[in-house]
């Protein structure tokens, strides 16, 4: 009797330690209590290579397919209607990476690295990759569609990588000028930051889960 009695009470905890560890599990974040983000979250099982190889071999994937199946989902700004997702390495430099996304699917567009930053262009993409203000090894890729950057970005953050007439000419004409217009009395989306809330400006953010692939919001699409 009291051998049966030990066997359910064991069988009983297990089940406990077993929904604690599915909660725990479910309730990861890539950021901590204080809204720093945790590096651990961004490591993965593949080695350096791996992700080439796998980036290479799947390059008729959609842009934010290819990104998001390939480093984990961090975060995700939402603005006018339209959500940009933002996803991390740490085994990348954000040249190093920008080079291997624009051989692999070859972009419109791809700026200078410049304030540590660099953008890719894609028919109806935009990959802003930058180093990280909190972690010195770490980049962040922020995968925003046209319209999501032509309603929340500013033109003096654009203007920084790509000349006027370009940028006139992707969001129509005299975007530059008539965004400058309205962003002199508003506030707008200045590219993502680990350190901003993103309660003003029209954007709001939605931090998910650390090494997760395919998490993002609008992944593959």
């Amino acid at each position: 009797m009291k051998k049966i009695m030990v066997i359910s009470i064991l069988v009983f905890l297990a089940i406990i330690l077993a929904g604690c560890g599915s909660n725990a599990l479910s309730n990861m974040s890539a950021f901590d209590e204080s809204g720093a983000i945790v590096e651990e979250e961004l490591e993965v099982s593949e080695s350096k290579d791996e992700i080439i190889d796998k980036l290479k071999s799947n390059n008729n994937s959609d842009m934010e397919a290819l990104i998001s199946n390939n480093f984990p989902f961090v975060d995700s700004v939402v603005g006018d209607d339209t959500t940009a997702n933002v996803y991390g390495t740490l085994q990348f430099e954000v040249e190093e990476l920008a080079d291997i996304l624009a051989e692999v699917k070859k972009p419109d567009e791809i700026s200078e690295y410049k304030e540590g930053q660099q953008i890719l262009v894609y028919p109806d993409k935009f990959v802003i990759l930058k180093d990280s203000e909190d972690i010195d090894n770490a980049t962040f890729i922020e995968v925003a569609s046209e319209e999501f950057v032509k309603n929340n970005y500013s033109p003096n953050f654009l203007t920084t990588y790509f000349a006027i007439r370009m940028l006139d000419g992707v969001f129509g004409n005299n975007w530059v000028s008539n965004r400058r217009n309205y962003c002199g009395t508003n506030d707008c989306y200045g590219g993502y930051s680990t350190s901003r809330s993103y309660n003003k400006g029209g954007v709001t953010t939605n931090r998910g889960m650390g090494n997760s692939r395919g998490g993002g919001p609008s992944s593959g699409k």
